[in-house]
Order: C-alpha cells, then structure tokens, then sequence
C-alpha cells in the first residue's frame, strides 16, 4: 500500500467556509468536553484570526484535508490552526506534515510555539514531535519545540 501523497497549497479569503467546518469538526468534541462549544463563537473566533496569507491548505491524494498556518515571527515560529478532518486522522498524515514543519523550523534554527486546549489529545502528538509545555492560561496550555543545536539562525 502507497502512503498517500500530501500537497500544500495557499489560502484564499474564499477558503474560510471550508477551513471554518473542518475547525469546527475537529474541535467540537473537546470543546463540548469543557463546556466552551458555541458555533457563533467558533466562527467569530476564526474570523478574527483567520490569515489565508499564514495559512497552508493540506490535499491528501487529491482532495482537501485540512490546514495548517506556520507564520514565522521574530525568532520562532508560531504554529496555529492545524486541523485534519476526521477521515485523515490516525493514518500517520499529521505525523508527516509536522515533520515537514520541523524541517522548515530546523533549516531556520529557530524554534516552533503553539497553545492547545487544555485536556487536548493534540498535547500528546506535540510531546512525541519534541515539544514541551511551557506555561498555562485558563483555558490552554503552551509549547515549544526548541530549536535543533548546531542549525543556522541565519537562514532563510
């Protein structure tokens, strides 16, 4: 069996509806699970964050799969929005496109942040992928992967 081809391509303002669905599918469960799921919210939310400029759309084998945005900062890169719909997790894709980040983090020398839901299993996938809690708000808790040593802060 062939590992399913993985291609990133950009967003657009017009990628919201679809991008907004799959976050809501993906987040749904663990929101309900603290009592925080409220769809006008999600959609404000993400309204107020969306960045197609930051933001990479994921085709498995052809179709859309989900996003990830991977904006560099001043010294680290901040990764947001990364979402799988449901049909594509558990299959090894999100491993394989956080190695592509990681790559793309190390080649920099810089390290990669993000905040999960507190109680998330996304903590446990971050932790085997090198990262570690840093610290908590209350309602989510913060990560770095650090930096690989000898990597050129440098580049490009």
């Amino acid at each position: 069996m062939t590992e399913p081809r993985i291609a990133y391509r950009p967003a657009t303002a017009g990628d919201f509806e679809p991008v907004l669905a799959v976050r809501i599918r993906a987040l749904r469960p663990h929101l309900e699970r603290v009592g925080r799921f409220d769809p006008d919210r999600a959609r404000r939310y993400f309204a107020d964050t969306f960045a197609p400029e930051h933001l990479r759309l994921i085709d498995v084998d052809g179709g859309f799969a989900g996003c990830v945005s991977f904006r560099r900062e001043d010294g680290w890169f901040t990764l947001e929005h990364f979402y799988l719909d449901d049909a594509f997790q558990g299959r090894g894709i999100g491993g394989r496109i956080m190695a592509d980040l990681i790559a793309e983090a190390e080649g920099a020398g810089l390290p990669i942040r993000l905040g999960v839901l507190k109680g998330s299993p996304a903590a446990r996938f971050y932790a085997r992928h090198g990262f570690v809690w840093m610290y908590d708000e209350p309602f989510d808790d913060y990560y770095e992967r650090p930096a690989e040593r000898g990597q050129a802060a440098s580049a490009p």
